[in-house]
């Protein structure tokens, strides 16, 4: 299925960049238009691959106890930072970046950051989780979201840096605003699945006669233990 994927990413990465070059030629506003409709599938196909922080947003959610319309504003967030960042980079700090394809566009040193502040916050989810149960504050997800979107989405940058190349910024913009989009559909599924299914366990366990309190304490420690996990080996790699 990653197999699969990935050569979906190939096949509209050509295309675009195809249309890019096409675009410069002719000046030809129809195929911006064409590139929403492709940026926002190559968003939404891109995002189910590896990485894009859908298992440190799970992980968060499912110990927070945030409800749908929070859970999807931070995973909007979460996309529109892993977006942004890639385009910033792009237009004022391409040295960042690795070149090769290989590479895949990475910037070692946000992602190093991203990753440093990441295990701060497991650290303090594992820490409040254990001392006392507190509500957790109305920020705190939105600040998970900017940590772990601060890793720019390698895909975005290429695309943007190739329109910028070919002098057509206006075309590199508009697909990293379809590409967020879709990101974002992405992210939202994984969010409110994550909400559905913490929902269903609590309603399991009050059937049961389970304890919420211990139950809600105990998805806690398990997110901010996934998060110190996840943060660390990023870091250690």
């Amino acid at each position: 299925m990653l197999d699969l994927l990935v050569a979906w990413q190939r096949w509209i990465y050509d295309g675009i960049r195809s249309s890019i070059i096409e675009f410069d030629q002719s000046g030809d506003a129809w195929l911006l238009l064409g590139m929403i409709s492709t940026g926002i599938v190559f968003g939404a196909i891109h995002a189910l691959t590896p990485g894009h922080g859908k298992t440190i947003l799970a992980s968060y959610l499912a110990g927070s106890g945030k409800g749908f319309g929070r859970a999807l504003s931070v995973s909007t967030v979460l996309a529109a930072t892993h977006v942004l960042t890639a385009v910033l980079i792009a237009f004022f700090a391409a040295h960042l970046m690795e070149r090769s394809f290989v590479g895949g566009g990475r910037a070692p040193a946000l992602e190093f950051l991203s990753r440093f502040l990441l295990l701060g916050i497991g650290f303090w989810l594992l820490f409040r989780a254990i001392r006392v149960r507190k509500p957790a504050d109305k920020h705190e997800g939105f600040g998970v979201a900017l940590a772990t979107g601060l890793v720019p989405c390698p895909l975005t940058l290429f695309v943007v840096v190739a329109a910028l190349s070919r002098g057509v910024p206006e075309a590199g913009l508009v697909f990293a605003g379809s590409m967020l989009i879709g990101i974002a559909i992405t992210l939202g599924l994984v969010a409110i699945a994550t909400v559905v299914g913490r929902r269903a366990l609590m309603k399991l366990a009050t059937r049961r006669g389970g304890a919420i309190e211990t139950l809600s304490r105990g998805l806690d420690i398990v997110a901010g233990l996934l998060i110190v996990v996840f943060a660390s080996r990023d870091l250690l790699n």
